[in-house]
């Protein structure tokens, strides 16, 4: 009896608890497009359980095994190819695909390269063959369903850096000896060449700079701008300061005059060019071809040679089957020039003067190997012949007028920062 009456006090209670209870439920579960979570309350997965894609040349290396290896020499495209498995037939394929790519002759000893294999222990496949081209740039070779070729670059960064240090033996070794590329004293030599003889730097000369270097992946290339330098030789301190004007970027010192020198058009007045530089000329004399790294002057006999510029005589001498009377100039480390043929020398002219711009050395003649009377000037660059006419000859404008706040603005902060290392 007392059960039957707990049930009916009860149950109301019941009732009105579950009416609460839809209540509730009606209120708070959300309805279809009236409430989005922001995304930054949305549950995602632990980093730890999303597998991480690895790739290199833009192939998901997780997904193959990958060798390295360097081309050997003797070996080309044909080899590496034929060597992972690919018929004469496919490799004719491929490298007509290659074409206006990659030229696959070009493939080149001691470059790097790498295949990717599929993980099939039964047939395992070779799907790409990846060839390093230069330290920016590498080829890759489909090797999947109809072949494909297409190149790829790397991602470039610049690190700017800087540099002080003394000379003690020579430019080379000093740099070395702060660790860093001693072709930093090529791009010096390059800028302080018309200032400054770096064959005649002694022990105690400083140098300051302030660089940018190239990177890929870490590595460290060797190409470099520099930002501000300043060398101090023979007590006087040399400053460069990069600066641009009508689009062109040059060096000037800190007056804001072009530290780039310059060379007359021409090493006389009177001429008519009748042989110009090329690698494959009929010799007139010889009567085969041969190469000629120069330019014919021809002129009268006795007509004056100049220096094309200042410098040093480093030769003055006689060579009965070649070029005669000549004289040899070091303009400073990166320029020489030589002057062949000549029926003599400038009076008084010996190895060790230092000769001016437009200074007579000598006089067209006919010495040597020659029909006739001309002058056969050559401009040697870093010890390779270039192109006289092709060399920037004329003087590079200082900064203008207009422009000079800018540049002296630029060349304060600079030269601070050169001190201050």
């Amino acid at each position: 009896m007392q059960k039957t009456v707990m049930k009916k006090r009860l149950l109301p209670i019941a009732i009105a608890a579950a009416g609460i209870v839809l209540v509730l439920v009606f209120l708070f579960i959300p309805r279809e497009g009236e409430y989005d979570a922001p995304l930054d309350e949305v549950e995602v997965a632990d980093s730890a359980e999303v597998e991480e894609i690895t790739l290199k040349y833009g192939i998901p290396v997780d997904l193959y095994d990958v060798n390295y290896g360097i081309v050997e020499p003797g070996q080309n495209l044909s080899y590496l190819l034929a060597r992972h498995g690919l018929s004469a037939l496919q490799v004719h394929r491929l490298n007509k695909r290659a074409e206006g790519v990659f030229d696959v002759r070009k493939v080149k000893a001691g470059q790097a390269y790498a295949t990717f294999h599929t993980r099939d222990s039964v047939d395992s496949r070779t799907e790409y063959l990846v060839y390093e081209e230069s330290p920016r740039s590498y080829v890759v070779f489909d090797l999947k369903g109809d072949f494909n070729v297409y190149r790829g670059q790397y991602p470039v960064t610049w690190r700017e850096k800087s540099l002080k240090g003394t000379l003690h033996s020579s430019l080379w070794v000093a740099i070395q000896e702060q660790g860093a590329s001693p072709l930093l004293s090529l791009e010096m030599s390059n800028i302080f060449g018309w200032s400054i003889d770096f064959f005649g730097l002694q022990e105690g000369d400083e140098f300051r700079l302030i660089y940018s270097q190239e990177y890929v992946e870490d590595q460290a290339l060797d190409s470099f701008h520099v930002l501000a330098a300043a060398f101090r030789h023979a007590d006087s301190t040399y400053y460069a300061i990069p600066f641009t004007q009508e689009g062109e970027e040059l060096y000037y010192n800190e007056h804001g005059n072009s530290l780039e020198g310059a060379f007359l058009k021409a090493p006389l007045d009177y001429y008519r060019i009748t042989s110009r530089f090329s690698n494959s000329r009929f010799h007139p004399v010889l009567k085969r071809r041969r190469a000629h790294h120069g330019v014919d002057y021809a002129a009268p006999t006795g007509t004056p040679v100049y220096a094309t510029g200042n410098g040093r005589v480093i030769a003055k001498a006689y060579q009965a089957n070649g070029g005669g009377n000549y004289v040899k100039i070091r303009h400073n480390s990166v320029y020489t020039t030589t002057y062949m043929h000549l029926s003599r020398f400038a009076k008084g002219l010996k190895v060790g003067d230092e000769v001016k711009q437009k200074q007579v050395i000598g006089y067209v003649g006919s010495t040597g190997l020659s029909t006739g009377p001309h002058l056969d000037y050559r401009v040697f660059e870093n010890g390779k012949p270039i192109n006289p006419l092709l060399i920037k000859s004329q003087p590079k404008k200082p900064v203008a007028p207009a422009l000079m706040p800018q540049f002296t603005a630029l060349c304060d902060s600079l030269v601070h920062r050169l001190q201050a290392l």
